[in-house]
């Protein structure tokens, strides 16, 4: 039994994702004024098609974006610092990136990030439809609910929802695209007949017939079916209500944790709100923040990491923490302890701030000069033998199914892992050789390109039990004529 799943764990694949964001400054404040650093270069199409080239020689199963529709202007209580150091400003549309990518790959997935927030889901479905169809498939979601106070005031809000009522509002939200791109077209609706000259058949689109709390969607979906109909769906929140959500929606979850004892219990928590939602507990890929240093040798790895240091900008670090935390951190002294941080931001990062170290409480020196590199994310430095061991360990303690890979300088970073860590995983066969067929869903689960069953998402087809949708078209547009009325 013993020999059995050693032989399972041994042939386990690691999976990449590359974690880039359309601006200078993501997630390592200051290396942008390193001399191999190309991030001032994010506004032009060759960067992006240069790094998606790059990350699919590496076999990289996805290009996930972030994204922000605000500035850090916690910090100091003003967006000064942030704007000084570039932490996340200027900032460009992730979408928009896309289509070029997909154009000069063949199979690298995209993860684009979009908020629940602020933009209606009416059209969203539409964009998210266009690119499905436009990448053959190859696009997910990341479902982000929002946390800085900024996007909110210039979107007419004062502040950000509670942090609990942010999910609630994203759970109607996933229902109205669910019911759109799932439940409001058949499958064989569009008959492209030249002979009948019939392009759709009308009886098989379906209004969906929503009326919730937040949105009124009475309509049908605008486009018809795409390759995966509902893009991937990736989120990110490990609150208590973010993991219901995980559970519930995602397939895909990132995560960051600083040691290996962390990310086992939030892959346990993870996979344990899956199971609650109805779920295998292995139908969501879990992926774990990660920074590679590397190269031939641990020496160049070390050397590298030296290198990177001297251009970390601490501010611009606490400026990012500052809004991640929703604590003003210009407010300490550099060496006070930080503890019992109450946050209506990113409350996991507030919570592993409050919880300190091994080594006692976090002060703000600490913080400043830990998310110089990766963001507040583990760092792994070494020859591409010694990382890809490394990682391997700790897939295997942790049940974790890869790692979302921040970098220090961009592209240099992606091309030393591709050049020195991919092969050595593959030489542990821990690391895919070939790029499997079909659309991202099926090259992560191998399981086709839709939705499973037991996701939430199929309850929404039609005829399933959440569906709202209606055969009589002409019912819905009596009532629309009503409202212009």
């Amino acid at each position: 039994m013993a020999a059995a799943e050693n032989t399972t764990q041994e042939s386990r694949k690691i999976l990449f994702n590359a974690f880039d964001m359309n601006c200078v400054v993501h997630q390592s404040p200051g290396l942008w004024t390193h001399p191999k650093d190309k991030a001032r270069d994010y506004n032009t199409l060759d960067y992006w098609v240069h790094l998606a080239k790059t990350l699919e020689k590496g076999l990289f199963d996805g290009l996930f974006i972030a994204d922000v529709l605000g500035t850090y202007d916690v910090y100091g209580s003003s967006n000064e610092a942030a704007l000084t150091s570039g932490a996340q400003v200027p900032v460009n549309d992730p979408i928009l990136l896309v289509s070029a990518m997909a154009y000069a790959t063949k199979n690298l997935g995209f993860g684009i990030t979009a908020g629940t927030a602020y933009e209606h889901p009416y059209p969203f479905a539409r964009r998210l439809a266009t690119l499905d169809h436009l990448t053959n498939g190859r696009v997910g979601w990341n479902v982000v609910t929002g946390y800085l106070p900024s996007a909110a005031q210039n979107m007419g809000d004062t502040d950000q929802l509670p942090h609990d009522e942010r999910y609630d509002k994203a759970d109607e939200y996933l229902e109205v695209i669910y019911k759109l791109l799932e439940g409001s077209w058949e499958d064989d609706a569009v008959q492209n007949n030249v002979e009948t000259s019939v392009f759709t058949d009308s009886s098989k689109v379906h209004a969906i017939n929503h009326h919730g709390k937040y949105f009124d969607v009475p309509g049908i979906a605008i486009t018809e079916p795409s390759v995966q109909r509902t893009p991937v769906i990736y989120q990110a929140g490990a609150s208590p209500r973010g993991l219901k959500f995980a559970g519930e929606n995602a397939e895909a979850v990132f995560i960051n944790s600083s040691t290996v004892e962390a990310i086992t219990k939030t892959v346990a928590k993870i996979r344990a709100a899956a199971v609650a939602a109805g779920r295998d507990p292995h139908a969501v890929k879990i992926f774990a923040m990660q920074t590679i240093i590397t190269g031939e040798t641990e020496a160049d790895a070390q050397a590298k990491l030296e290198e990177y240091s001297r251009y970390i900008d601490p501010v611009g670090g606490l400026t990012l923490m500052s809004g991640w935390t929703g604590a003003d951190l210009s407010q300490y002294d550099l060496d006070e302890p930080i503890t019992n941080i109450e946050s209506n931001a990113i409350q996991s990062t507030a919570a592993t701030i409050s919880n300190g170290t091994s080594e006692g409480a976090w002060t703000v020196r600490k913080l400043g000069e830990a998310t110089g590199i990766g963001g507040f994310g583990p760092v792994l430095v070494g020859s591409g033998a010694n990382v890809a061991a490394e990682l391997a360990r700790i897939q295997d303690l942790s049940d974790v199914d890869g790692f979302n890979l921040a970098y220090a300088i961009t592209p240099g970073t992606f091309e030393d892992v591709v050049e020195y860590v991919v092969p050595e995983l593959q030489k542990l066969g821990r690391y895919k050789t070939e790029y499997a067929p079909g659309s991202l869903r099926n090259k992560l689960f191998g399981n086709g390109d839709r939705l499973d069953d037991t996701h939430r998402g199929a309850s929404y087809r039609l005829g399933a039990k959440n569906s709202t949708a209606t055969t009589d078209l002409s019912s819905i547009s009596a009532q629309l004529v009503t409202q212009e009325a």
